[in-house]
C-alpha cells in the first residue's frame, strides 16, 4: 500500500477550501488558485501523486502552514480538464491518509514531506459490532434525511473494510469541516468507528428534532399563510432552544442591568415583579412594549445616585464672581447654604425664585450656581405649559405615555442632587387639562417633595436633595400658594456703572471670541461704550447691550478680512455712529426746560422701571374731566381721587373754586399704545392739575411717585429700587417718595444715591413744594407756545 509506515515521500500539497477528501473517495475539484494550479502541474510531471489537506478557514486566500491541517490524504489525479473561466476541473482518487512532516523551501506552489497512515487489519468482534450500530444509525440518518438517497445505503451496506466504511459514510453527512476533519485524523479504525457513532447519534437527534418542529408548526399554519409560516417556525426554535434569542435575551439583559443599578429594596421588588410579567408575556404582545419601556425607565433613574459637593466657600464664590457682576443677595444666599450644608451635612435643597427684569442674568446665575456647588445642573422651560401631565406625567393605560418633566430631568441630570432650574415660572398657564402651576406645590414643598409621585413611575421619588432654582419676570402672575413655597430674591435691573464694567468684562470679551477676534484687534473707547449705553439701549438688563456689541464685533471682523493690513480698530463715538446709526435714545433730562402741566412720573414694569410724562391741560368749557393713554381701571380712580383733592384745596392754591364748571380736564400719558395701570401715579397726576390750573412751572430736574388720598396724604408704592435706577437713567436729580418708602432706600445702589437726592414726602403739600417753581410772571405768548409744542400737548 505504498512506503513503508514512518518513511516520508516528498509531494506537491494542494490545500482544500471548505471540502474533505477520504481515501478511496473519488470526486472532481475545481482549482483556481495560482499556487494549486502549479501544484497540479508538478503532480502531472511525476507520479500524479498529489497531498489533498483541508483550511481551517475557507475565506483565507493565501494560507500559512497554520492555517493547513496536519493530516490529509495523498490521491492520484486521473484526470484533468481546463475550463472556460480559466479555472480547472480535476478527477481525484484518494489513496491513503497521509501526515505532513516538514514544508519544503518552494515559492511556487506548496511542497511537503508526509508520512502515510496505513490502515491496520483487524478482524475484532467489537469492530463488527460497531459496524452494524454505525449501518443501523446510518440507516435511520436516511430515513429522516432527504440529502441521502435510499441506494447510498446499498452501496454502503457492501462495504466490509471497516475504515473505509466509516470514511464514505462521514463522507455522506452533512458535517462541519471540523467534524470531517476530526473523522480523518483517527488513524485507529475503533475509535473512528466509535466517534462516527456519535456524530450519527447526534446528527440524527437534529434531524428529529427538526421534524418535530415543521410538524408543529404545520399544525398551525394556512396554506396560503407564508408569512405565518415562518413566523410560527421561528417561534418554535425559540422555544426548542430555551428563547435564548428572543424575549429571554431581553429579560437576562434587564436582570442584569437591575443587579449593576442601586435600587432601593422597594424598587427592586418593583422591577422583578415587572420583569417576570414580561418574561411570561409573548413576543407580538403590544403589552409588552409598554412594560419594557417602564423597566427602562425604573432602571435609568437616580435612586441613590448622588454627586459630591464642593463645599470649598472661597472657591464658590471665585465662581460666582467669575461669572457675574454684582448680583450680591443672590450669591450670598448660595455661600450661606453651603456654609449650613458644611455644618449640618445633610439638607434640604432651598427652593428660590430669581425675580428681576429680562436679561439681568437669571438663568446664566443658576447654571453658575450648579458649577460653583459641583452639581449637575439641568433647566426645563415652564412657559406656555398648560397641562398638568406635563409636571406629573400620564398614567400608565395611555398610549405613549411617559413621565413628567421633573422625572426626565432627573433621569437627564443622574443624580439626586442637581440643581433644577424651573425657568418662566409665571408663564404658566391653566386649561381644560389642568393646571401645572397645583402640579408643581408639591415638588417645591420642601416637607411634601422627599416622596415627589409621578403618575407614569407610580413610586415615591426623592426630591429633597435637589437644589430648585425658579425664574419669574414679575411675581403677580405666580398663584400666591406656589409663591409662598419659594424664597424670593429680587434681582433688579443693573446702573449705569455696573453695565459698564458688564460690557467691559463679559461681553465684550465673549462677543470678541464668539467672532474670531483677537484681543487686540477690537477696543473700544470709554465714551463710546457710554454712549452705547446711553443712546443705543435703554433697559434693564444687558440682553439689548450685548446685541449691540455683537453687532460692534460683526462690523469689525467684515473690516478686518476686507483689509487685512489694516491697523487694530478703535471705536470711538464717531465709529460707533457710522456703525449703529443714529442715536435710538434721547439720553439726559427727562423734560429739557421747566414747564406748566407736565410732570415727571415714575412706573414699574415687568421689564424694569421707566419714566413717563403725565401732562395736563386746561381748556375753557363745561367740566369735563377726560383721561387718554390706555389707562386702566385704577389709574382712572388715581385722576379722579387727585381732581378730588384738587377741588377741594382749591382756596388755598388759590384756584376759582368754580374752575370745574368753567374749564375741561385733559390728562394725557404718551405712549398711549402701551398699557398703564396702578395707584401710583396719583401724586403726579395731582402735581400736573394743579401746575396746570396755578399757571407755576414744576422743575424739570424732579422725578415723583406716591400713591395719593383724597384728603392729601402721600400712601406708599412698590418697585422703588427700579423707578430710581429708571429715573437715574434719565437723569432726574430729585425724586419724590412716600414717607413709609424710605426703609427701602438701603436697596438702592450707592453710585445712585450719591447722583440722586431722594426727598420722602407724607402729604401733597411736601409735593408741590419741592415740585413747584415759585410763582412768576405770566409767561409771554411766544414761551406758553413753545412750551406747549415741547411738552407735546394734544390739540382737542
Amino acid at each position: 500500500m505504498g512506503p513503508a509506515k514512518g518513511k516520508g515521500r516528498r509531494l506537491p500539497l494542494l490545500p482544500l477550501r471548505g471540502l474533505l477528501v477520504y481515501p478511496s473517495m473519488v470526486l472532481h475539484l475545481d482549482v483556481g488558485r495560482e499556487k494549486s494550479v502549479k501544484a497540479l502541474d508538478r503532480a502531472m510531471l511525476g507520479d500524479h501523486m498529489i497531498l489533498l489537506s483541508s483550511q481551517s478557514e475557507v475565506n483565507i486566500e493565501e494560507p500559512t502552514e497554520e492555517d493547513i491541517y496536519r493530516i490529509g490524504t495523498i490521491a492520484k489525479v486521473r484526470q484533468m480538464l481546463k475550463l472556460p473561466n480559466g479555472t480547472i476541473r480535476v478527477l481525484v482518487e484518494g489513496v491513503v491518509r497521509a501526515e505532513i512532516q516538514e514544508y519544503l523551501p518552494q515559492e511556487e506552489f506548496y511542497e511537503v514531506t508526509a508520512r502515510e497512515l496505513p490502515e491496520e487489519e483487524s478482524s475484532d468482534p467489537e469492530i463488527d459490532a460497531l459496524m452494524r450500530s454505525v449501518l443501523s444509525q446510518f440507516e435511520h440518518y436516511i430515513t429522516l434525511s432527504k440529502k441521502v438517497t435510499p441506494e447510498t445505503h446499498a452501496a454502503v451496506s457492501d462495504i466490509d473494510e471497516p475504515g473505509r466504511l466509516a470514511d464514505v459514510i462521514t463522507s455522506h453527512l452533512s458535517l462541519k469541516i471540523k467534524d470531517k476533519q476530526d473523522i480523518l485524523e483517527t488513524v485507529d479504525v475503533k475509535a473512528r468507528l466509535e466517534k462516527l457513532l456519535d456524530l450519527l447519534g447526534n446528527e440524527r437527534e437534529v434531524l428529529e428534532l427538526e421534524r418535530k418542529i415543521s410538524q408543529r408548526v404545520k399544525k398551525q399554519m394556512e396554506k396560503t399563510q407564508k408569512e405565518y409560516y415562518l413566523r410560527e417556525q421561528m417561534k418554535a426554535i425559540q422555544k426548542e432552544l430555551g428563547d435564548r434569542e428572543g424575549r429571554a435575551g431581553e429579560v437576562e439583559e434587564l436582570r442584569s442591568q437591575m443587579d449593576a443599578a442601586e435600587l432601593p429594596e422597594k424598587i427592586k421588588e418593583k422591577v422583578v415583579k415587572e420583569i417576570d410579567r414580561l418574561e411570561k408575556m409573548p413576543s407580538s404582545s403590544a403589552e409588552g412594549g409598554v412594560i419594557r419601556n417602564y423597566i427602562d425607565w425604573l432602571l435609568s433613574l437616580p435612586w441613590s445616585k448622588r454627586t459630591e459637593d464642593d463645599l470649598d466657600l472661597a472657591k464658590a464664590e471665585a465662581v460666582l464672581d467669575e461669572d457675574h457682576y454684582g448680583l450680591d443677595k443672590p450669591k450670598e444666599r448660595v455661600l450661606e447654604y453651603l456654609a449650613v450644608q458644611k455644618l449640618v451635612q445633610k439638607l434640604k435643597g432651598p427652593i428660590l425664585c430669581l425675580v428681576g427684569p429680562p436679561g439681568v442674568g437669571k438663568t446664566s446665575l443658576a447654571r453658575s450656581i450648579a458649577r460653583s456647588l459641583g452639581r449637575e445642573f439641568v433647566r426645563i422651560s415652564l412657559g406656555g405649559v398648560r397641562d398638568e401631565a406635563e409636571i406629573r406625567g400620564h398614567r400608565r393605560t395611555y398610549v405613549g405615555a411617559m413621565p413628567g418633566r421633573i422625572i426626565q430631568g432627573m433621569k437627564t441630570a443622574g443624580s439626586l442632587n442637581p440643581v433644577f432650574l424651573l425657568d418662566e415660572i409665571d408663564k404658566m398657564a391653566s386649561d381644560f387639562r389642568g393646571d401645572p402651576s397645583a402640579a408643581l406645590l408639591e415638588v417645591l414643598d420642601p416637607e411634601q417633595n422627599g416622596t415627589f409621585s409621578d403618575h407614569f413611575i407610580e413610586a415615591p421619588f426623592d426630591l429633597s436633595s435637589v437644589m430648585f432654582v425658579t425664574t419669574a419676570n414679575a411675581l403677580h402672575n405666580i398663584p400666591r400658594p406656589l409663591l409662598d413655597r419659594m424664597e424670593v430674591l429680587y434681582i433688579p435691573g443693573y446702573t449705569e456703572l455696573e453695565k459698564e464694567q458688564i460690557a467691559r468684562r463679559y461681553l465684550l470679551p465673549k462677543q470678541k471670541r464668539e467672532h474670531g477676534l483677537e484681543e487686540e484687534q477690537l477696543t473700544l473707547e470709554p465714551d463710546a461704550l457710554l454712549a452705547l449705553i446711553r443712546e443705543y439701549t435703554r433697559e434693564s438688563g444687558v440682553r439689548n447691550m450685548e446685541q449691540q456689541v455683537a453687532s460692534i464685533c460683526r462690523k469689525a471682523a467684515k473690516k478686518l478680512v476686507s483689509s487685512p493690513d489694516s491697523a487694530p480698530i478703535n471705536v470711538d463715538r464717531a465709529l460707533l455712529k457710522e456703525w449703529l446709526g443714529p442715536a435710538k435714545f434721547r439720553y439726559g433730562l427727562a423734560e429739557a426746560e421747566d414747564q406748566v402741566g407736565a410732570v415727571t412720573g415714575l412706573a414699574w414694569t415687568e421689564v424694569g422701571g421707566d419714566t413717563l410724562v403725565i401732562e395736563v391741560t386746561v381748556l375753557p368749557g363745561t367740566g369735563k374731566l377726560t383721561l387718554t393713554g390706555k389707562l386702566g381701571d385704577v389709574m382712572k380712580e388715581s385722576a379722579q381721587a387727585a381732581f378730588s383733592y384738587t377741588r377741594s384745596r382749591a382756596e388755598e392754591l388759590k384756584l376759582d373754586p368754580q374752575f370745574h364748571e368753567k374749564n375741561d380736564i385733559h390728562i394725557h400719558i404718551p405712549e398711549g399704545a402701551i398699557p398703564k395701570d396702578g395707584p401710583s401715579a396719583g401724586i403726579t397726576m395731582a402735581t400736573a392739575l394743579i401746575s396746570a390750573l396755578t399757571g407755576r412751572k414744576v422743575s424739570k430736574t424732579v422725578a415723583m411717585t406716591g400713591e395719593i388720598t383724597l384728603r392729601g396724604r402721600v400712601l406708599p408704592i412698590g418697585g422703588l429700587k427700579e423707578k430710581s435706577l429708571a429715573a437715574h437713567r434719565a437723569g432726574i436729580r430729585k425724586v419724590l417718595l412716600p414717607a413709609d418708602n424710605e426703609r427701602d432706600l438701603r436697596d438702592i445702589p450707592d453710585s445712585v444715591r450719591i447722583d440722586m437726592e431722594f426727598v420722602p414726602v407724607a402729604h401733597m403739600d411736601q409735593v408741590l413744594e419741592h415740585a413747584l417753581l415759585p410763582e412768576d410772571a405770566p409767561p409771554s405768548a411766544t414761551e406758553a407756545a413753545a412750551s406747549e409744542e415741547k411738552a407735546g400737548t394734544p390739540i382737542l
